[in-house]
């Protein structure tokens, strides 16, 4: 399993910068293969921010490039979220997500699952 921790979050004027990290953990830490952020705000579906593979690709979406940088520690199994320039529309709860794939038997089947952190809010005011 894995275990993902997010902290960072808080309420910052327009303009304005905040850092969010999230701890991963768990027996099934080091089949991480890939990390993203995701943030959904009221009555909004979820939608995905930035990710990163372990290779140290990234993708970003396109409201917030530019803005926001997304990496990872891969000793310690940690991402990051660097966003600057908030804008009151970026307010949302912030999701850490992990996708992991990994062997399930002696004859190399794969397995893959996706695991979520419990959300940390981020309030931008104008």
């Amino acid at each position: 399993q894995v275990q993902l921790v997010e902290s960072g979050g808080g309420l910052v004027q327009a303009g304005g910068s905040l850092r969010l990290s999230c701890k991963a953990s768990g027996r099934r830490s080091t089949s991480i293969n890939a990390m993203n952020w995701y943030r959904q705000a009221p009555g909004k579906q979820r939608e995905l921010v930035a990710g990163i593979m372990t290779g140290g690709s990234t993708n970003y979406a396109d409201s917030v490039k530019g803005r926001f940088t997304i990496s990872r520690e891969n000793y310690d199994n940690t991402l990051y979220l660097q966003m600057n320039a908030l804008k009151p529309e970026d307010t949302a709860v912030y999701f850490c997500h992990a996708h992991t794939k990994f062997v399930v038997n002696v004859e190399g089947a794969t397995a893959e699952r996706d695991y979520w952190g419990q959300g940390t809010q981020v309030t931008v005011s104008s």
